[in-house]
Parts: structure tokens; C-alpha cells; sequence
């Protein structure tokens, strides 16, 4: 496959005019004064259907022949694609049939649906439902709708990029999140273009998830190769082999591609939702992500694409508190105790004077290795970072209690 041109990309995003949102840019003070040059996020969390997915999907359906579409079209995704395709077959009267892993958060499924899709679940991972969908397109003669890996949707993709030129004329480096890597190539080919039509250049950086990182490998090999991935609560991203004709976009056009961890990613959310006031899925976070770990460096205007903001509100309740842990606001601790009044009390006083809240206690004589004459306190603590967190260990140990506390 050739690159898209920049007109390709320009005519998408005419044919995609008043089916996507332009979504907005917001500055980002915290993330300009971390990396030194300004930072603006690319709300892309606030499109239809929650994430960039329905520019691809909705250009894709676009180029279908009249036999293709009265044929319909199947899919399969763990949540934003199948949203993606669902809204864009709705729109343009086309049946739409998604296939699904069991697993699926509930708000995806739902809003998929909701679009007028038939859902089918099956498989634990998504792994199954690709399967699935390919079998049901060679029966049936519905066109299978790719996540990443044609063309249409990379060039769909692009039309981000020229949003971005647009909103950000001084752009110097675009920082956004990789899976099969059908967004990265397609903004890095609509930036690029741009940018070099005007004798300027853009760096274009990528970020993987590293429990789910196929690209470093693959750009070392050569070509797309297959890796053995670990879970991730980025399973927007979560891509064991990179698509064939994104990879050969990006093995020429991307600057850079670096990983992030989990607790990277934790904390993204939670600098995102008290900073940004802005709801994102873990996927959607790995660029911020990348920026507070100082895995990237720009010289100039920097973009950082939320790519999407669709996170189960359960899963939302367990980064958050995960990221509380990660970034030193939240611990909990088990202190081993005599058995006898008072002891209680003195750690209480002894949190009250180091400025830690506690936020639920635990009090048993029931666990292994306790002697008859003990007891554990067991206590969730809210602090204040790293350096009140080890302030907070310090005073309870300089007391002459044993504290233990829990890896998150």
C-alpha cells in the first residue's frame, strides 16, 4: 500500500463532514510545565461514540458499492470499533453484525446495541470473535469491517492529523497511542503531508501499553511480527501483531515508539481526571502517560491524542485507586499489635500527627502467624505523595510498630 495522500485524507474528511465531530484542543498548564513546551490535548474522548473509531469506520462504509452494502457488514472489537461501525451502519442504512468477547465492558455493549447493531458474543478475548466474524463474512457475503489493517480506515484515521494542523499551525510533535496502529498512520501520514507542504516538519511519536507492545519488536525485526502479551487495563491497545499496512506507514513515517507501564497509565487517568477534568479510557491515556513517565521530549507545540474516553465506571474505580497507590496518595498497611487497650488510640494519634487521613480500619485477631496475645490493624491511609507517604511509615516505625505495607 502507498502512503494516503493529502488529498486522499482532505477528500475523507469531506466525505466524513457532519458525521464526526471536530472534536476540541485544551491546553494543558500541568503537562506544559512537565515537558516544557506547550501541550495541547486532542479531545478526541468527546467524538461519537466516545473515541476516533467512527472516522475510519464511517469513511470505510462510505466507499461501499450499493451490492456491498445491501450484503451488510460484520465486525469484531472488544468496544470502540464496534461502536464505531455500528453508528456509521446505522447512518447509512447498512445491517451491521458485531461479534464480541463475553467479557465486553457493559457500557460498550450496550451502546453498541444501542445503534442498532446484532451483537453476538463469544470467547473470552477478542481473539475468538476475529475468528468468528471472518467465518460468518466468507458465509454470508457481509463485507468484514477490519479494525486497522485496509486502507479506507487508515485514510479516515488521517483526517485527526488535519485537525490537528489546523488547530495547531506551529505543531512540532504529536504524541499518540498505538495498537494495530491504524490511527498513528493515518495521522502521521495527513501531518506529515502538511507539514512538508509548508517546508516544515512534524515528529511523530507512538506509545504502546508494554504488557502489549508489538511495534519496538516489530520495528527492530524488520516487519509486522507476533508477541506474547500480558494483561492490560489498555485493552483499547491490547494488539498482539501490528496491521501489515499500518506497520509500513509507520516503519517510514513515526519518529519514535515508546512504551509505558501500567502504573504509568494509572496515574495518566488520574492527572487527567483532576487536572483536564476529562473522563478517559486507559487506552486513550498512554500519551499523557508517556509524558509524566519522561519517556518523550519535544522542542516545540505538542499534541496529545485522547483517543478515547469509553471506561467502564467499575474499571474507572479500580484505576483510580490504583493510580491513588502509584503516584503516593493511598497505602494500605498492616501494623501487628499487643493485644491490650490503647494501642489503637496511640496509632491513631500518632496518623493524626503526621497529616495522614485514614480512610478504613480493620481490627482482628483473626490471621495466619498471629500469636493468641495479638492482634493487626489493617488501615487504607490517603497521603499526600511519595515523600508524606514514607513520612507517615516513618513516624509509626520510629514508634516502635512493625508496618507492612500492601503491594497495590
Amino acid at each position: 500500500m502507498s502512503i494516503p495522500t493529502l488529498a486522499e485524507i482532505e477528500d475523507a474528511a469531506a466525505t466524513l463532514s457532519g458525521v464526526i465531530r471536530r472534536t476540541p484542543m485544551d491546553e494543558s498548564l500541568h503537562l506544559t510545565d512537565l515537558l516544557g513546551v506547550p501541550v495541547a490535548l486532542k479531545l478526541e474522548n468527546l467524538q461519537r461514540t466516545g473515541s476516533f473509531k467512527i472516522r475510519g469506520a464511517a469513511y470505510r462504509l462510505s466507499r461501499l458499492t450499493e451490492d456491498e452494502r445491501a450484503r451488510g457488514v460484520v465486525a469484531a472489537s472488544a468496544g470502540n470499533h464496534a461502536q464505531g461501525v455500528a453508528l456509521a451502519a446505522r447512518e447509512l442504512g447498512i445491517p451491521a453484525t458485531i461479534f464480541m468477547p463475553l467479557g465486553v465492558p457493559v457500557p460498550k455493549l450496550l451502546a453498541t446495541r444501542g445503534y442498532g447493531a446484532d451483537v453476538i458474543l463469544e470467547g473470552a478475548t477478542v481473539e475468538t470473535p476475529l475468528r468468528l466474524a471472518a467465518e460468518f463474512a466468507e458465509r454470508t457475503g457481509a463485507v468484514l469491517i477490519h479494525p486497522f489493517d485496509h486502507s479506507d480506515i487508515i485514510t479516515g484515521q488521517g483526517t485527526l492529523g488535519l485537525e490537528l494542523m489546523d488547530d495547531m499551525p506551529d505543531l512540532d510533535t504529536v504524541i499518540i497511542g498505538i495498537g494495530g496502529g491504524g490511527l498513528l498512520s493515518g495521522v502521521a501520514a495527513a501531518v506529515k503531508a502538511r507539514a512538508a507542504a509548508v517546508g516544515r516538519t512534524v515528529r511523530v511519536i507512538g506509545v504502546q501499553a508494554e504488557n502489549s507492545a508489538a511495534y519496538p519488536v516489530s520495528l527492530a525485526a524488520g516487519r509486522p511480527m507476533e508477541v506474547a502479551t500480558r494483561a492490560t487495563i489498555a485493552d483499547g491497545i491490547a494488539v498482539a501483531r501490528p496491521g501489515d499496512l499500518p506497520f509500513e506507514i509507520i516503519s517510514q513515517l513515526v519518529d519514535e515508539v515508546v512504551t509505558v507501564s501500567e502504573d504509568d497509565i494509572a496515574r495518566a487517568l488520574l492527572v487527567l481526571l483532576e487536572r483536564a477534568k476529562q473522563v478517559v479510557e486507559p487506552a486513550g491515556a498512554v500519551g499523557v502517560a508517556a509524558i509524566l513517565a519522561g519517556k518523550v521530549t519535544a522542542q516545540g507545540p505538542t499534541a496529545c491524542v485522547l483517543s478515547g474516553g469509553n471506561i467502564d465506571p467499575l474499571l474507572l474505580q479500580r484505576v483510580v485507586a490504583h493510580g491513588l497507590s502509584a503516584s503516593g496518595r493511598y497505602m494500605t498497611m498492616r501494623i501487628p499489635l499487643p493485644d491490650r487497650p490503647g494501642q489503637l488510640a496511640r496509632v491513631s494519634e500518632l496518623l493524626a500527627l503526621a497529616g495522614a487521613n485514614v480512610i478504613e480500619v480493620l481490627h482482628t485477631r483473626h490471621g495466619q502467624g498471629l500469636q493468641i496475645s495479638e492482634v493487626i490493624l489493617q488501615l487504607s491511609v490517603e497521603t499526600r505523595g511519595e515523600e508524606h507517604k514514607a513520612h507517615v511509615i516513618a513516624t509509626l516505625e520510629n514508634a516502635g510498630f512493625a508496618v507492612h505495607v500492601d503491594a497495590d
